[in-house]
This record gives structure tokens, C-alpha cells and sequence, in this order.
């Protein structure tokens, strides 16, 4: 089956209110409460996959007065959100729900459960007196696959039949495969392709985004990197040149997103913190060269559109930062387009952040993912210009291929075979971290 770049951006390119893994959690136990005919809960239990897990157990909830946590997503969905607002619904929580998820933790009723399988699975089951709902979720954090009341089988369920047309496991194995049989060249052609609706819905994943970061800016959210950026500039302690100001914008972003800002962010891939360094690193080194502002969406496309390769290849969640090696793959290659870049030098850019950055490890979503973003934004900078002055790394370096497409595919090889006890390791280490703060 052949997409286009309208399915790839309807896809992979969606607003996310919060870090995506714990809003999926709430919109689970939300679909769930949704069907009971009561709403006082005697047990809410999840079970999720690892990587649901990791990276839902240290960042900050939106709209929950500085909440986090697994377990606090599931009470916060089942007691406040509503679940047609989908990646949105924290949205909808306010102090009355809060307080109630508030006493369903406090009384112990809420377990969250890990198990052994990989891949994006979230099941929820509500107990609330005589009557039982569960819901199910795969593949993305949207798709919900099953609701049962009662263990008889909901079908006419709004939440099923409104989720996005192509959003189902099968056109997103369809999208994938496809992906991953395109060349680099077929990628870069897809940009034409691009029409004003397109640029439009782009131009819209740049205003969310800058809105994360200019709040970021300001209120020097999270670690505050962005904020420390703005500080060591005017000390002259650093330049602000095109590498420091991607870095500025990536990072507060990621600063106000993972302190819990009640701002939505343009995702990509599955991933908001994904869409912060596909988009913002290329809007960010705009005002440094000499291009109009149809360039800088058809690079942001391009970006969205790598990103998608890439994690077609590694995964939607996996013990590889997915933003230095998938987003960051996406921005420099969109960088390289915007200072006048070809094919080969895109190639070469590509190339030279995943040798760059292939062993960062993914430790969960948390405010410390904002120094990682600094990294990958400034990293996909470096590598697009150096591209273009002919440094490139050679194919006899490590995991670089001959190519881009076989550098990503083991890129691929390594994210899901050699990285998997890695992924263990780190999310032992963060469970008995969590125990012993208990």
C-alpha cells in the first residue's frame, strides 16, 4: 500500500497535552470509568509494558498541582478526564477530580502492574461496586483496541469509533513497512509533495511549540535550562550563535513540558518531547541565514518525516533516547535543507548524529529529558554544517552503514536486539529507586 505525506503527518504529528505515556494511562482508566453506570471506585488496576512505565514515573501531570506518577495518572483519568478529548484530556481535570484521585491513592485502591512483553499495552480495569470496565490499548497511545462492562464487549462505544481514520494497529504496520522500504531520496521527495494545508498544520505544530518554550523562558520551569541559557548569554560566558540558540528554544520547551505546563505539545512519532526537537532546533536558526518561511516548514516536514523513518526502524519506545537518535535524525536533516543542503549532504548529517549520539540511553520522561534535548538540538546543528563542509563520518566507523537507510537500520538492530537487557537494567534500577523512597 503507498501513503502520502498527508498520512504521515496525520499519523505521526498530534497535539499531546503532558508527556504522552501517562496521558495514554488516563485516557485508559477514563475510557474505562466513561462506561460504569457509577462513579465511586472501590479498585482501579493497570497493567502496562515497560516502556509505559519508565517513562511515566517521574514527570509532572498537567492541571494536577504538581502530581506524577503511574498510578497517579490512572486515578486522575478514572476520577476527572474525558476521554473524547484523547492525548488532550488532562484538560479536563480540575481540583474537585484531584482531590478525589487524590483519596483513591491515599487509600491504597489504585495497583499498577508491569509486565514482561514489549510493545505500547495499556489494560485498565475499574471496580466499582457489583459492575467491572476494562479498556485496552496497543500499538499507540490513542488506540484503544477493546472496552468491556461486565466482560461483555462495548462496540458502539464513541471512543472507538472516533479515534483518527488511519489510527488502528494495522495502518500503522501498514505506514511503517512502507516507510521502511523508501530510500532517503524517496524521503526528500516526499517534501514536495507538501501543499498549503500541509504548511498550515505545520506552521500550527511551530506556535504550540514556541508557546512551551517561551513559557519555559520565562518562569524558568523544570531544571530551568533554557532560562540558565538566556543567563550565561548575557554573562558573554556563551555566543548566541544558531547551535546555542536551538539549544535555548529545544531545552525551555522540554523545561516547561516536563515540569507539568498546561500547554499542549505538536508531537511527532508518538512523542512530544519528539516534536519539541523536530520542529523547534529549525525554527530556532531561521533568523541566522537567508530563507523565507515556506522553506522552514517544508524543513520541518522533512523533519517529521525522518523522525517517522527512523522510529519505524527502532521502535515507538525503546532503551534508545528516541530524540537524539530519531527526532534528532529528523532536525538535522531539516537543517541541512534549510541552509541550502542537498541529498547527499542531508545523508551525511543523518550519519553524523547517530554517530554522534547512538548510545544515549532512554532513563524515562522526567525534567532531566530537558538536558538531553539541549544535547540532541545542538548536536543536530553541528552535524547538518559540518555535512556541508564535507566532514563526514565513514563507513568503516561502528554502526554507520554505507548508507543512511542501512547506518538506521542498524541503528534498528541495535535499539531492539542489542539494547534489550539495557532496557531491563535501566528499569530495575528506577523501580528499586522508587522502593526506596517508599
Amino acid at each position: 500500500m503507498n501513503f502520502t505525506v498527508k498520512d504521515i503527518l496525520q499519523m505521526e504529528v498530534t497535539l499531546a497535552l503532558g508527556c504522552t505515556e501517562p496521558v495514554a494511562v488516563a485516557l485508559g482508566t477514563a475510557a474505562a470509568a466513561s462506561i460504569l453506570p457509577e462513579k465511586q471506585f472501590d479498585s482501579i488496576e493497570v497493567l502496562v509494558d515497560p516502556n509505559i512505565y519508565k517513562n511515566g514515573m517521574a514527570v509532572t501531570i498537567p492541571n494536577s498541582g504538581g502530581l506524577a506518577g503511574i498510578n497517579t495518572a490512572a486515578a486522575l483519568g478514572a476520577c476527572g478526564c474525558d476521554p473524547l478529548l484523547g492525548l488532550e484530556l488532562f484538560e479536563s481535570l480540575n481540583e474537585e477530580s484531584v482531590q478525589q484521585a487524590r483519596d483513591l491513592l491515599k487509600a491504597k485502591a489504585v495497583t499498577v502492574k508491569v509486565r514482561e512483553e514489549r510493545g505500547l499495552y495499556i489494560a485498565a480495569r475499574i471496580v466499582s461496586g457489583n459492575s467491572m470496565a476494562e479498556c485496552t490499548i496497543v500499538d499507540l497511545h490513542n488506540n484503544i483496541v477493546s472496552l468491556k462492562l461486565d466482560g461483555n464487549e462495548v462496540t458502539d462505544s464513541p471512543l472507538i469509533a472516533t479515534l483518527p481514520e488511519n489510527a488502528g494497529k494495522n495502518k500503522l504496520a501498514e505506514l511503517e513497512e512502507w516507510l521502511r522500504q523508501l530510500s532517503l531520496n524517496d524521503l526528500y521527495d516526499l517534501v514536495d509533495e507538501l501543499d498549503e494545508e500541509d504548511l498550515a498544520f505545520l506552521q500550527e505544530g511551530v506556535e504550540h511549540n514556541l508557546r512551551l518554550a517561551e513559557y519555559g523562558l520565562k518562569h524558568g520551569s523544570g531544571l530551568g535550562i533554557g532560562k540558565g541559557i538566556d543567563r550565561l548569554l548575557k554573562q558573554k560566558l556563551l555566543v548566541n550563535d544558531m547551535a546555542t540558540s536551538a539549544r535555548r528554544l529545544t531545552s525551555a520547551a522540554a523545561d516547561a513540558r516536563m515540569s507539568g505546563a498546561k500547554l499542549p505539545a505538536m508531537s511527532s512519532a508518538g512523542s512530544g518531547n519528539h516534536g519539541l526537537t523536530a520542529i523547534l532546533p529549525i525554527w530556532a536558526i531561521k533568523d541566522f541565514i537567508d530563507t523565507d518561511e515556506e522553506t522552514v516548514l517544508k524543513a520541518i516536514g522533512l523533519s517529521h518525516i525522518i523522525t517517522g523513518y527512523v522510529k519505524a526502524h527502532t521502535g515507538r519506545l525503546s532503551a534508545v533516547c528516541g530524540c537524539s537518535v530519531a527526532a534528532g535524525a529528523g532536525a538535522t536533516a531539516g537543517i541541512a535543507y534549510l541552509v541550502g543542503g542537498d541529498a547527499n549532504h542531508i545523508a551525511g548529517a543523518i550519519k553524523n548524529i547517530l554517530e554522534d549520539l547512538a548510545g544515549v540511553i532512554c532513563d524515562g520522561a522526567k525534567a532531566g529529558c530537558a538536558i538531553k534535548l539541549n544535547t540532541a538540538a545542538g548536536a543536530a546543528v553541528q552535524a547538518a554544517l559540518f555535512s556541508l563542509q564535507g566532514i563526514n563520518v565513514k563507513d568503516t566507523d561502528g554502526i554507520i552503514g554505507t548508507s543512511p537507510e542501512s547506518t538506521i537500520r542498524n541503528m534498528g538492530t541495535l535499539s531492539h536486539e542489542g539494547m534489550s537487557a539495557a532496557d531491563k537494567t535501566i528499569l530495575q534500577i528506577m523501580i528499586d529507586k522508587e522502593k526506596n523512597r517508599a
